[in-house]
């Protein structure tokens, strides 16, 4: 059985729809949350690499060593042309870690947003099950540049990269597809104090949340069943 690690920031954000698929693509999975002190693990390659989201900064390793550590993993996987899989802080400690530069954004995107798949992105096999351009969730204030081997897949207005792929197998989502209807609500009460901040309404996310959540989880599906495929090669 093909092995997957799985390494968590903060406890709200896990796989969410992605679980269930992986498993039923016959896909074993290891979880790692970095952010409670669990350390990787010895020298043990898996088949695969996904990295999820979190509060913390690419830019804070000081505060938050274990992101040198991870993307020193993402670099081993990298040259071992192993599947690598990055969402929202997954993705920017991709692009850090081969070449790229992560820095905070203008401002924040957090809610229901449209991106816009770029040719590119319309004939990725990842990204068949979405539209040309869907509505997706976002929760986050920073953003990267592109590394030389980037290719990407997809934009919004406010940031250009939200999608992007590195040679055929690793991939970086800025947004998070894989985000259920209870963990949209979860985070509404976790991150309260940033909405606060920010001045952030909590309605239209749940409101956006009824309305575009099942489509998401199709598009998810989709997309993680296109992952577990490079698994499986």
């Amino acid at each position: 059985m093909k092995e997957l690690l799985v390494v968590q920031h903060v406890e709200c954000e896990g796989l969410g729809s992605f679980e269930s698929v992986i498993r039923e693509q016959g896909l074993s999975v290891t979880s790692v949350n970095t952010g409670k002190g669990e350390r990787i693990g010895g020298d043990k390659m898996y088949d695969a690499l996904i990295l999820l989201g979190g509060p913390m900064g690419v830019y804070e390793v000081d505060e938050y060593p274990f992101l040198r550590d991870e993307m020193e993993l993402i670099r081993t996987y990298h040259r071992e042309g192993k599947p690598v899989l990055g969402i929202c802080l997954g993705a920017q400690l991709i692009a850090e870690a081969l070449g790229g530069r992560v820095y905070k954004g203008e401002e924040k995107e957090i809610g229901w947003y449209r991106i816009y798949l770029t040719g590119e992105g319309r004939r990725d096999p990842l990204f068949r099950s979405m539209p040309d351009v869907p509505v997706v969730f976002q929760w986050h204030g920073d953003t990267f540049e592109l590394p030389e081997e980037g290719i990407r897949l997809a934009y919004s207005y406010i940031y250009p990269n939200q999608a992007f792929r590195i040679g055929k197998n690793i991939y970086g989502l800025q947004f998070h597809i894989e985000v259920t209807e209870d963990m949209v609500k979860e985070w509404l009460l976790t991150y309260r104090d940033e909405l606060e901040r920010e001045g952030i309404r909590v309605d239209p996310i749940l409101k956006g949340t009824e309305r575009y959540i099942n489509d998401l989880n199709h598009y998810a599906t989709g997309f993680i069943k296109g992952f577990a495929a490079l698994v499986g090669a």
